[in-house]
């Protein structure tokens, strides 16, 4: 089993139908969809610069952001399917389609996840990896990414991952790949393969 990622810088792009595409065909049966935040986040982001609000209360609209962001994925292609627990995900995968995970009541019924901005998708994604035995956490990102195998620090140091995600893969048993720009071909291949070399790889 595979958690992807799909980051939501990529929610007004071009490629976004393609890589829906190749979850949906190479992915069927094997990959869990983890939606970013995309626009909606951003909206949380402002309402709270307006408001006031803590954040406490941001990260929790946030969820929602990524829920809603995940219905619209699961809208755009047949075979995506909202799934909200444990349960509803190896259903939709038993089913040979893909789970878009909408996970507002998993996150906020474990309190050893940090309420804040610290923590976002990525880690959220990494977290669900772990809760899944998953093999494979592959975050897909917008960026050109051309520097291969980078460490998990320096994702962060680059600003690709938020600051807890070291905490949510320092003793993961799955591996993790990120990929960029045009990446559908390669995601493609990748899931045809049982095994990666290396922790971290990039590309």
């Amino acid at each position: 089993m595979w958690v992807v990622k799909l980051g939501g810088s990529l929610a007004n792009s071009e490629e976004l139908p393609r890589w829906l595409e190749v979850m949906a065909t190479a992915g069927a049966g094997k990959v869990v969809l983890v939606p970013g935040g995309g626009p909606w986040a951003d909206e949380v982001r402002e309402a709270q610069k307006r408001e006031g609000f803590d954040d406490c209360v941001a990260h929790r609209k946030a969820l929602r952001a990524m829920e809603q962001y995940g219905r619209v994925l699961a809208s755009m292609r047949p075979g995506l399917v909202a799934a909200d627990s444990i349960g509803v995900i190896r259903k939709v995968l038993e089913n040979n389609q893909v789970p878009v995970w909408m996970p507002y009541e998993m996150v906020v019924a474990d309190p050893s996840i940090p309420e804040s901005w610290d923590v976002t998708s990525d880690s959220l994604a990494a977290w669900l990896a772990g809760k899944l035995n998953a093999s494979t956490l592959l975050l897909v990102k917008s960026l050109a990414i051309t520097d291969p195998q980078l460490s998990i620090e320096e994702m962060v140091r680059r600003g690709w991952v938020d600051i807890c995600f070291p905490k949510f893969t320092s003793n993961a048993r799955f591996q993790v790949c990120v990929l960029g720009q045009g990446g559908q071909e390669e995601v493609g291949q990748l899931l045809t393969v049982s095994n990666l070399d290396g922790k971290v790889t990039s590309g």
